[in-house]
């Protein structure tokens, strides 16, 4: 069954009785670069009361009330993502408390809405795993291992020059074996290829 995860980054805005809401929603790989991100945005906004988020990441998936009372933030921008039906999606909203209280409920349906809008406008696209494949080959077939990877939906993430050269490509999981197998022929037998995990 395919996942689904965000095309781009997209954001939204809501005043709600004098508190600001800046929604953000984006597509991560993972826990650790949705920490970055949150970081990140934190750095951006130094001055904001609360930072609340929601992560759905597979396993990696978590959510942060950030000082809100519990419940009434983390809990319902994860609802949204959930709703939305995505997975490698970091929400964030941040607030900037305006002198009046919400409530608990006020505080849920604000960070409700404020992801909700942003959402509105996210393209979801189909979440391809990727991951890496070794290639050993001799020089004289890097030119055309090189345009091999141009032409494929591969993505060079490391080359290493030794006695021989050792590229390492990121690409769908489910492409890596033909592609083994495809490289394997191109090189006349010569190239060494590892699906790695």
């Amino acid at each position: 069954m395919p996942t689904y995860t965000l095309a781009s980054p997209v954001s939204a805005e809501i005043d709600i009785r004098k508190s600001r809401f800046i929604a953000l929603a984006l597509p991560v790989a993972n826990r650790d670069e949705a920490m970055r991100e949150l970081e990140r945005l934190r750095a951006e906004h130094p001055a904001a009361t609360h930072v609340c988020w929601a992560l759905l990441a597979g396993g990696q998936s978590g959510m942060s009330d950030d000082g809100e009372p519990s419940g009434t933030a983390g809990r319902p921008i994860l609802e949204v993502l959930r709703h939305h039906e995505v997975d490698g999606v970091l929400a964030a909203v941040v607030r900037y408390y305006g002198g009046i209280k919400l409530g608990a409920g006020g505080l849920v349906r604000a960070y409700t809405d404020a992801i909700a809008s942003a959402m509105q406008l996210a393209e979801r696209i189909e979440r391809i795993e990727r991951g890496l494949l070794g290639i050993d080959i001799d020089y004289a077939d890097e030119a055309r291992v090189r345009r091999w990877i141009e032409q494929h939906d591969a993505e060079l993430v490391q080359s290493e020059y030794g006695m021989t050269v050792r590229l390492v490509v990121r690409m769908p999981a489910a492409a890596r074996e033909p592609a083994a197998a495809e490289l394997r022929d191109l090189t006349h037998g010569r190239a060494g290829v590892e699906v790695q995990a």
